[in-house]
């Protein structure tokens, strides 16, 4: 069975399997849960993901949930290429960029805050594009003070292949690039995801060639 990704174009855990699939070489289809017009709430969607989030990697035996747990999946099912170092503490070191990410820049400008943010709390979209600005430059700045600390040379942040981290880290860029932060002071960031738009897996990932984008 081919897996089938659940997703939404602009979801970065979405976009995050994507390009690990890619990576991987793994042939995969698409199944489009437009979150934009609230299909993530309705039952049929509820029965497979009770929390109404995106995605969900189907395969033959199973539904996988969460995204770091399907990335680790993916991992651990296609070993090569590798997305981590063999050394155990470079393995942990980018499990913990990554988790910089994927725990304290993502989930506070995931769509479900924003929203209360604007609407419940009444700070209206100026209010939520401060409170996106705010949390993804913190988070980014500190990982850019752990990667010029870690002496790599590049172009990706753990040498000169992609690693789990710029998994993470290249729909991070996309959402601040978005929103509008002012990244100029993260150049090994921006240099990792400059290196990633020359990258076919990351190119193919990318939000506006997928089927369902809607401009």
């Amino acid at each position: 069975m081919i897996p089938k990704l659940y997703g939404y174009w602009r979801s970065s855990a979405a976009y995050r399997l994507r390009i690990a699939l890619n990576i991987k070489g793994i042939t995969y289809d698409q199944v489009s849960i437009n979150l934009k017009e609230g299909e993530q709430n309705e039952d049929a969607w509820r029965v497979i993901q009770p929390q109404g989030l995106v995605p969900v990697l189907e395969t033959e035996n199973a539904q996988l949930l969460q995204s770091p747990a399907i990335l680790e999946w993916i991992e651990e099912t296609w070993p090569e290429p590798a997305l981590f170092p063999k050394d155990p503490i470079a393995r942990c070191t980018i499990r913990g960029w990554a988790s910089i990410i994927g725990c304290d820049i993502h989930p506070l400008q995931n769509l479900r805050v924003l929203k209360i943010i604007a609407g419940d709390l009444g700070h209206g979209p100026e209010g939520m594009k401060s409170w996106a600005q705010r949390w993804m430059f913190s988070g980014l700045n500190a990982l850019e003070s752990l990667v010029e600390a870690s002496g790599q040379e590049g172009p990706y942040l753990w040498g000169k292949t992609p690693s789990m981290a710029d998994i993470y880290l290249i729909p991070q860029m996309y959402n601040a690039r978005r929103w509008g932060v002012d990244l100029s002071q993260c150049p090994k960031l921006v240099a990792a995801d400059q290196a990633a738009c020359d990258h076919p897996a990351f190119k193919q990932a990318a939000p506006e060639i997928q089927p369902d984008a809607d401009g």
